[in-house]
């Protein structure tokens, strides 16, 4: 049994092999993660962050100070702490469905997807970042793009994300770039976003076979 801000709920544990079938598409894709856009893909492609933390958070800190100002341990105290805990368990499950159906779109529309492999706990201890990294639930939409990798037999592949924003798609040259630096600029002549470009980067190293390979491979070739 789990306790929610809601109510309780009871879970049952079951041991099922799910398997879905989805028409091959023949494409391969790769993705970077961020915090202008929730992923940028090596078509050009960026799906908006939502930021459902930030659009609630108005709402959130008028709750918390309706329960700062009742008495402890009166009724209307837990009413108080009752409505806060339902507004946060709104915002868990908006990003729950949010990650959901976007890792569930983009497997069944490629056969191969390759992803930075983060370490979202390291990246946290950032505390000017924290609260925006936490609100993208970049770890929750890895580990559902594995999942749906393996329902639907596709291959996913985790890459070492290191300099792959430095690196030009193009010739491989390193071009160094702040954080605030939004394009990227090379002297072999491209020129482009810098998202894109770290996207078409994580995506060669996938088909250069590096990094953790999710699903199998074997398995996928074969569905």
């Amino acid at each position: 049994m789990v306790k929610r801000a809601d109510g309780y709920y009871v879970q049952f544990c079951i041991s099922i092999d799910r398997l879905e079938t989805a028409p091959m598409t023949g494409k391969t894709i790769g993705l970077d993660v961020g915090l202008k856009e929730f992923y940028t893909d090596s078509n050009g492609f960026m799906v908006p962050n939502p930021r459902f933390l930030l659009r609630a958070e108005a709402r959130l800190k008028r709750a918390g100070r309706l329960v700062s100002r009742k008495v402890k341990g009166g009724s209307n105290r837990r009413k108080a702490r009752a409505i806060l805990g339902k507004r946060h368990l709104k915002i868990s499950r908006q990003r729950k469905d949010h990650a959901i159906k976007l890792a569930r779109c983009v497997i069944t529309s490629n056969d191969v997807v390759v992803y930075e492999d983060l370490r979202v706990s390291n990246l946290v201890k950032n505390h000017c970042l924290a609260k925006s990294i936490s609100d993208a639930s970049w770890y929750q939409f890895r580990v559902l793009l594995e999942y749906f990798g393996k329902v639907f037999g596709r291959i996913t592949i985790a890459v070492n994300p290191a300099y792959t924003s430095q690196e030009c798609s193009n010739c491989g040259e390193a071009v160094k770039k702040s954080l605030s630096t939004r394009t990227h600029d090379c002297q072999c002549g491209c020129e482009m976003d810098r998202d894109p470009n770290a996207a078409i980067n994580i995506l060669n190293r996938g088909i250069g076979t590096t990094g953790h390979v999710g699903t199998s491979v074997l398995d996928a070739v074969n569905a």
